[in-house]
């Protein structure tokens, strides 16, 4: 196993309940009324998604709705004790395109988070072929993170500690809601989701800049059809969510990469002009899935930094 190397720039009490992943969907009970009963989770497509799949993941102690649409729910877990808890809102991965993957894959990383003090919202939300894209993504993504206050006025969640964490794709809302967009957002001018800190887990610093090697990573075309264009031919939307347009407010950063590289250094220093401590930790060779997976050695060997951007700010 390639030891992760780091680098810095700038400045309620319950036993958990285990249940396969197949089983969460019956299992839960809605916190707040819904239009509709939340889909039964798409299974990680076992070609690129699903090396995971099968580990054992807690029940969600209630689904919240943030939208009317199919996709429009997240999954809460809570830990034993009274809390108040640092709260990860998780987003997934699936290179922006329906049927490849969805929160479901994401619930044995928030079981074990949860199982470690840590409050856990994990969001499905739309994507190219289901409503999303450029900017039903992104639309997701701003109403899905609402839902932070909400958990907080009926939970024991601190909202001083607070971290956004996206793995692959979900790096991009990870980064994105947490900083300010002008009217060439894909929203319009919008201000950022305060949080504390940020966690990408073998995602893009700046998808743009980064568009050859995360379609590499895929295995097709993601960026573009997400976006709406390539780079070359849609240069204003991926300079509205470039990190050198607008840098993410967020007191730290953390990078956990293994199939991708680093962000360049130039991106992680648009990334730190916000005021935010950018850490790399790079697992050279290692499995895109392994940083996600409970147990295996490659997340173990990396879960004590992760586990400390979240719990800090106390």
């Amino acid at each position: 196993m390639t030891v992760p190397r780091m680098q810095a720039t700038g400045t309620g009490k319950r036993r958990h309940l285990f249940a396969p992943l197949a089983l969460l969907a019956a299992a839960c009970t809605p916190a707040t009324p819904a239009p509709e009963e939340a889909p039964k989770p798409v299974q990680p497509n076992n070609a690129t998604y699903g090396t995971d799949a099968n580990l054992a993941a807690s029940a969600p102690d209630a689904i919240l709705r943030y939208a009317d649409h199919a996709r429009g729910f997240a999954e809460l877990r809570l830990p034993a004790g009274e809390g108040p808890f640092p709260l990860a809102v998780i987003y997934h991965g699936g290179c922006w395109k329906t049927g490849i993957a969805s929160q479901a894959y994401m619930a044995p990383l928030a079981t074990r988070w949860q199982s470690m003090g840590i409050a856990t919202l994990n969001v499905d939300y739309r994507e190219v072929g289901d409503g999303g894209g450029w900017p039903g993504s992104f639309d997701d993504w701003e109403a899905s993170a609402k839902l932070i206050r909400d958990v907080a006025q009926r939970y024991p969640i601190d909202l001083s500690r607070v971290t956004l964490v996206g793995h692959s794709a979900g790096a991009l809302p990870a980064q994105w809601l947490a900083r300010a967009d002008g009217a060439d957002g894909p929203l319009g001018a919008r201000t950022a989701t305060l949080v504390r800190s940020a966690i990408v887990l073998d995602g893009p610093g700046d998808v743009g800049a980064e568009q050859p090697a995360f379609d590499a990573l895929c295995q097709f075309s993601a960026v573009a059809p997400f976006m709406g264009d390539a780079p070359a031919g849609a240069p204003a939307r991926f300079a509205a969510i470039s990190p050198a347009t607008a840098a993410p407010q967020l007191a730290e950063l953390l990078f956990v990469q293994a199939k991708l590289p680093a962000p360049s250094a130039a991106t992680q220093a648009a990334l730190s002009a916000g005021g935010a401590r950018v850490a790399i930790r790079e697992n050279i060779g290692q499995s895109h899935f392994a940083i996600i997976t409970p147990g295996h050695p490659v997340y173990e060997a990396n879960e004590a930094a992760m586990l400390a951007v979240m719990r800090a700010g106390k």
